[in-house]
């Protein structure tokens, strides 16, 4: 079972009032959303390989109004800052989850920096949540729970999903 990290579990306070602040989650791709390897099918094409879990996670932000994007590694601070302005959402209210060095300049502006457990020892040094779980193995989805939850809009996502009322349970003994 995934151990929470001691730097999350000393800010829980401070962390989850800024995880229900939280309006746009921006995502990097390979090492994040991917697990960073890469696979080849028979014909030689590129496979990448994404978790259902974070990409159902991305679906349940969607249904209850926060707004997802995806940056790629040739991304920068400055096409995060671009974003932001085009979305009209003020950094402090961005969540960026980024895996390697590339990512520390858009770390650095947004609100909640974010990152896998296997980021490298630079991003996590930087990040004030440091995801249990590693890169395309769930880390996004525990973001987005993470937010979702801190917000109260947790169980109404999972009622939309299931067209069901639901009843909550207590996971956070399961971090």
């Amino acid at each position: 079972m995934p151990q929470q990290n001691s730097h999350a579990r000393q800010n829980t306070k401070q962390l989850t009032a800024k995880a229900a602040a939280i309006e746009l989650l921006v995502f990097d791709v390979d090492g994040v959303l991917t697990d960073g390897g890469l696979y080849y099918g028979p014909s030689g094409e590129t496979i990448k390989r994404f978790d259902v879990r974070d990409g159902h996670g991305l679906v349940m932000a969607r249904l209850v109004g926060l707004k997802a994007a995806v940056l790629t590694a040739r991304s920068s601070q400055r096409a995060l800052l671009e974003l932001l302005d085009k979305l009209k959402v003020d950094a402090s209210a961005c969540a960026y989850m980024g895996d390697d060095v590339n990512d520390l300049g858009p770390l650095s502006v947004s609100g909640l920096p974010c990152c896998p457990a296997d980021a490298a020892a630079e991003v996590r040094a930087k990040c004030a949540f440091v995801s249990s779980f590693g890169g395309g193995r769930g880390a996004a989805r525990e973001l987005v729970e993470l937010c979702l939850k801190s917000r109260g809009s947790w169980d109404h996502a999972v009622e939309l999903c299931n067209g069901v009322k639901f009843e909550s349970v207590d996971t956070s003994s399961r971090s």
